[in-house]
């Protein structure tokens, strides 16, 4: 008789690394949408990993820590780095050249359900479930809710841009997958070997497409914000990735993609005075539904009683 494994229940800590994740690649689209007017997609995502990638090789050195980095094979960061950088990153940024950010969310959006697809093929820990199903389904139609009548501006957006972003999206899904083979190293080696190889693949693609960067044209703010998508939505952010991918598997970090438009919300709420409208407050409720259903109600009955 054969077993089938069930997928990892991640704790209540590992939910709000889950929270945090998305709240700092929510901000990522404030910070990206300062930096693209002024920078090339391309060169916009090598700045981001090469400056990541810096700041955690010299956080590495500081600490003490660089041995364990240079212990690792470096050649399979490769792949990390291809599919959890360069690949959805360049997609991203070309997709929403032409798309409205609405159309966008919720194609990004769709990253849990390619993830559960995929992880159901890819792995044997985390068969897809009926709950798992139907909780990502209910996420997904939540952060169609908060995105709302925007996104149907975006349906006339040429093909090739919206597959862009469905791309992006399976890209980041058989990252997470690919991820798990790292689950015994550092979450902050796993970080700086997928930052230092995204960068390395980068850079001639970013000069061979888009030519020399016109550094001496871009202004102050534009600069600070390549320094806040760098630093925070993508060295601090991808450690706790590879964290919660080695604690609750690669299913469950994918979950992120529907929370990062509540956060989005949230933070234009915070920090820019917007207005919180009652439809954006349900579509959060159902983004909370559907991560119970997915996780959050096996976690609750896995837990050992009092």
């Amino acid at each position: 008789m054969t077993t089938v494994n069930s997928p990892p229940q991640a704790s209540a800590k590992t939910w709000g690394m889950l929270i945090l994740l998305g709240a700092l690649w929510g901000g990522s689209f404030f910070f990206a949408r300062i930096a693209v007017k002024e920078i090339l997609p391309l060169w916009l995502v090598f700045l981001r990993v090469s400056i990541a990638a810096v700041a955690l090789h010299l956080y590495l050195l500081a600490s003490g820590k660089w041995a364990q980095f240079r212990a690792q094979p470096f050649l399979p960061f490769f792949g990390l780095g291809l599919l959890n950088n360069a690949i959805p990153f360049s997609l991203l940024f070309f997709g929403q050249i032409v798309l409205g950010a609405g159309l966008a969310s919720i194609l990004n959006a769709t990253t849990p359900f390619l993830t559960v697809i995929a992880a159901n093929l890819l792995t044997k820990d985390e068969k897809a479930n009926s709950a798992m199903v139907l909780g990502v389904l209910i996420g997904m139609v939540g952060a169609a809710t908060i995105v709302g009548s925007s996104a149907l501006t975006g349906l006339g957006a040429p093909l090739w841009a919206q597959m862009a972003m469905v791309g992006a999206a399976l890209s980041y899904a058989l990252a997470s997958i690919y991820a798990k083979r790292f689950k015994g190293v550092s979450p902050l080696v796993t970080a700086t070997g997928q930052l230092s190889t995204s960068t390395i693949i980068m850079l001639p693609i970013a000069l061979i497409v888009s030519g020399p960067p016109a550094l001496t044209t871009w202004h102050l703010p534009v600069w600070g914000a390549v320094l806040a998508l760098a630093l925070a939505s993508t060295a601090f952010a991808y450690t706790l990735f590879f964290r919660i991918v080695a604690d609750a598997g690669a299913t469950f970090v994918s979950l992120v993609t529907l929370v990062v438009p509540a956060s989005a919300v949230l933070l234009g709420t915070v920090f820019l005075g917007e207005t919180l409208t009652t439809q954006e407050i349900f579509g959060m409720a159902l983004i909370a539904v559907g991560l119970f259903v997915t996780n959050g109600l096996s976690y609750l009955k896995s837990r050992p009683k009092q």
